[in-house]
């Protein structure tokens, strides 16, 4: 059984930081940072360590993708600073559902006494086989990236077949008004078509269940 402590407010700074950079971390990131938060953190209360203390041992274990996240979870841990406020304001809106998660065992375990370390166990499972099922889907959508790479490419194929014939092809593209408006329609289908592809490989990905 855990006991309350008094809560903390975040450093100002460290929220400004982490909102600047987490729009440039990738869900997968965060996902195996949270995968080796919960882990380590399960190990040290194991050991019979307190919670804030196990945090503590187990956070220069875990890389974060953002620096201003880990910096964030061990402030919190000083003088029993608010974890999960930490853990929410840490967590990105696209792969921090895991320390969202968390936060929400932490509170449990303050708040109704529940082992948190059988918490732990559950969302650690949890995230594995929402890791296992991202890993399926990526290499599911391998092919057709590389089917649209390869689309993309026929053009440029095209011009060196047609140069290999004895043809000119460039000539026509770059030094007629018709040939410049066929190139530039042509790119610009090129590059939507696979603006078009990545959208929805994308949206395939960020589809799967956290």
């Amino acid at each position: 059984m855990t006991t309350s402590r008094t809560s903390r407010p975040l450093p100002s700074p460290l929220k400004a930081l982490a909102a600047r950079t987490r729009r440039t971390d990738t869900p997968a990131a965060w996902h195996r940072a949270t995968l080796d938060l919960c882990h380590g953190l399960s190990a040290e209360l194991a050991a019979g360590r307190p919670p804030h203390e196990a945090l503590a041992r187990a956070l220069p274990y875990v890389r974060f993708p953002t620096e201003a996240a880990a910096h964030m979870l061990l402030a919190a841990t000083q003088d029993g600073g608010d974890v999960p406020a930490a853990l929410r304001t840490a967590a990105p809106l696209h792969g921090g559902e895991g320390l969202r998660r968390l936060a929400g065992c932490w509170e449990v375990s303050i708040t109704a006494g529940a082992a948190l370390s059988g918490l732990l166990d559950r969302v650690e499972a949890t995230l594995r086989a929402s890791e296992a099922h991202r890993q399926d889907v990526a290499a599911q959508l391998a092919g057709p990236r590389a089917t649209a790479r390869l689309l993309a490419a026929l053009p440029l194929l095209g011009l060196l077949l047609a140069v290999a014939l004895g043809m000119n092809p460039l000539g026509f593209l770059l030094g007629h008004p018709a040939g410049l408006a066929c190139l530039t329609l042509g790119a610009a289908l090129d590059a939507c078509g696979l603006w078009w592809t990545h959208r929805l490989v994308t949206r395939a990905e960020t589809a799967c269940p956290s």
